[in-house]
């Protein structure tokens, strides 16, 4: 699976080899199977050589990587084999590398895939091509040229073989190639077996004709020779996995994965010393082949990676170089620019220098005439500078005593300014103290707290028959007593607010909640209180204090508040409008807190306990009371 998540990943970064790693070793000629094709490409690859006109400071940038790769061109037939088609067969002949080669394969067609199933016979030892050469492989090449590593061809010691595996593809011929280990991804061009179309093989019309690319021979041993490999003098009696995995791990270190795929190649050598530590501890070919065989594809990953990483920096290196020559250009004519730039206001200067010396010998003309005048100007100013300096000395005198009167009068005005601050305080003082001696007054009759509004006087249903509007006595005799400690104040202002627990309709209760605070404004007035000091409101069922969902909750709800304000106790109270939504007008203040609707807050006059606030307005009381700013919770 990782071989054909890499394929990709190859075709791009395999197509150039270093040639910096070439330079030590000579290149291989043609295999003599492939004379005939196409020769060899051994030009470089896009030049990534700097030109002659390019300056030493490129050469400071860091060595130039060329790359190129040797690589020789082969056909061979391809066959289009139908999904689900059945069984059909190819048979399997040498070339001149291994003319006595033979076999043959059956594919079967399953639903989105293909099983393949080959048999080869009389295959030589792979090493019979180099001691680098350890293993063949199964290649399918599709008609564009792209090889698919199919799996590993192991011979017996008869050098027959059998290999069944399973592909997604649908139109590719087959080929075997001898490889330094299995997990090669680009063939190479020592293939000793190629498939050809039996008349009986089922699939497409015509076989298709598949060119591809092989790797020369010597391309995976160009950082160092086929003698250094580690298999090469290795003892023969170790297991065929571990050869493999010690040649791969070779020559990934040899093209640099130390530097570039460090954590692959480690994990490589991981899996090869789990592999070697078995053969020690004669485990099974089982557990040696499967570490083995993932140490081989761990370096072929790492060697990949490398190659990948090296053709960035080459790209990275040309785009640098390129990037460079385009900043000295830009300088250059930037310098250029700026030289033209310098000589246009260089002359500007100059013509600017002549005009201003013109200036300045009209200017010198015209301030000898005008010195000439100013003489005489200054002949005529300082007769009348004198008697303006005269005219000062008397407005100084006079400003001097003025300013002593005005002293004198900023002594009285700060001094009565003291006297108005004491009388100030004394007047909050006092205030505050009659604040206080009401709230312990009316507390003694019934709970009354402190707000912002005012005192609030909260008197429960209780005072009323059920459902009725009508005082009962007990009610009038507290009322008296309230109405008695009011009058004892002068200036003071009262609203009545009322309200009901959720029973009945909400008309119902806006009612019932407004006729309780007329009777209680009612009652006060017979008791002495003026009537243009007393506002009503019926708030129904609006505004709880607590859950109407319990009789204790409902009892407290249904209430009536007295909120008294006025200068006499340092308070006032504040006016805001509200809008509500549907038939039951909020309450925005006492000891509900709540405001139904939206509310649009005007401007506030607001006083602080035991302030001394302006005078009531004789304006019509608010339509909605004021607010609370310390209202209970529900």
């Amino acid at each position: 699976m990782k071989t054909k998540l890499l394929l990709p990943l190859v075709l791009s970064a395999f197509t150039l080899l270093p040639l910096t790693a070439q330079q030590s070793a000579p290149v291989p000629a043609p295999d003599r199977q492939n004379s005939t094709q196409n020769p060899p490409d051994n030009n470089p690859a896009p030049d990534a050589q700097k030109p002659d006109s390019q300056s030493d400071a490129d050469a400071q940038n860091g060595p130039t990587y060329v790359y190129r790769v040797n690589v020789v061109q082969r056909t061979t037939e391809a066959v289009d084999y139908r999904d689900r088609g059945g069984t059909t067969q190819v048979d399997f002949k040498g070339t001149s590398l291994m003319p006595s080669v033979d076999g043959n394969a059956r594919v079967t067609g399953h639903t989105g895939r293909l099983a393949i199933d080959a048999t080869l016979h009389h295959l030589a030892p792979p090493r019979s091509f180099g001691p680098e050469y350890l293993t063949y492989v199964l290649w399918a090449i599709t008609p564009e040229g792209r090889p698919l590593n199919m799996g590993e061809v192991r011979p017996n010691d008869d050098g027959n073989s059998r290999l069944q595996v399973t592909s997604g593809l649908q139109e590719f011929g087959m080929i075997v190639t001898a490889e330094p280990y299995f997990a090669v991804t680009r063939p190479s061009d020592l293939v000793v077996a190629e498939n050809i179309v039996r008349a009986d093989t089922l699939g497409g019309n015509h076989p298709i004709s598949a060119k591809f690319d092989l790797l020369q021979k010597g391309q995976y041993t160009v950082n160092l020779t086929p003698e250094q490999l580690p298999a090469t003098n290795e003892d023969k009696r170790v297991p065929l996995e571990l050869l493999e995995a010690e040649n791969a791990i070779a020559i990934a270190q040899a093209a640099g994965a130390e530097q570039y795929a460090a954590d692959t190649l480690g994990k490589a050598k991981a899996y090869l010393a789990q592999g070697q530590d078995y053969v020690r501890r004669k485990q099974g070919i089982t557990p040696i082949g499967a570490v083995g065989r993932a140490a081989t594809q761990a370096a072929e990953d790492a060697r990949l990676l490398t190659l990948q990483k090296k053709q960035e920096e080459a790209t990275e290196a040309e785009r640098q170089r390129a990037r460079d020559r385009i900043a000295r250009a830009q300088s250059q004519a930037e310098s250029e620019s700026a030289r033209a730039d310098e000589a246009r206001l260089d002359a500007q200067r100059q013509k600017e220098q002549r005009e201003l010396a013109d200036q300045e010998r009209q200017a010198a003309e015209q301030a000898r005439i005008q010195a000439e005048q100013a003489a005489q100007q200054a002949t005529q100013d300082k007769a009348a500078a004198e008697q303006q300096l005269q005219q000062s000395e008397d407005q100084r005198q006079a400003a001097v005593q003025q300013q002593q009167a005005l002293s004198q009068q900023a002594d009285q005005a700060r001094l009565q300014a003291q006297q108005a601050d004491q009388a100030r305080l004394q007047a909050i003082q006092q205030a505050e103290a009659q604040r206080q001696r009401l709230l312990t007054q009316l507390n003694q009759v019934l709970q009354t707290r402190d707000s912002a509004r005012g005192l609030i006087v909260s008197m429960s249903d209780v005072l009323f028959d059920f459902n009725q509007a009508t005082l009962k006595p007990g009610a009038k005799l507290r009322l008296a007593k309230v109405s008695g400690i009011i009058l004892a104040y002068p200036d003071l202002k009262l609203e009545i607010d009322g309200f009901t627990d959720n029973k009945g309709t909400p008309e119902y209760n806006i009612g019932l909640s407004e006729k309780r605070a007329k009777a209680v404004r009612d009652f006060l007035v017979t008791q002495g209180v003026g009537p243009d000091t007393v506002n009503t409101r019926g708030y129904g069922e609006s505004n709880p204090v607590a859950s109407n969902a319990t009789a204790s909750g409902r009892q407290q709800n249904r209430r009536v508040e007295l909120v008294v304000s006025g200068e006499a106790i340092g308070s006032t109270t504040t006016t805001t409008t509200t809008t509500t939504t549907g038939s039951t007008t909020g309450y925005t203040g006492g000891v509900s807190g709540a405001t139904q609707g939206t509310t649009t807050p005007a401007q506030p006059v607001t006083a602080t306990p035991g302030a001394v606030a302006a005078p009531p307005q004789s304006n019509p009381p608010p339509s909605n009371p004021p607010q609370d700013n310390n209202p209970p919770k529900f």
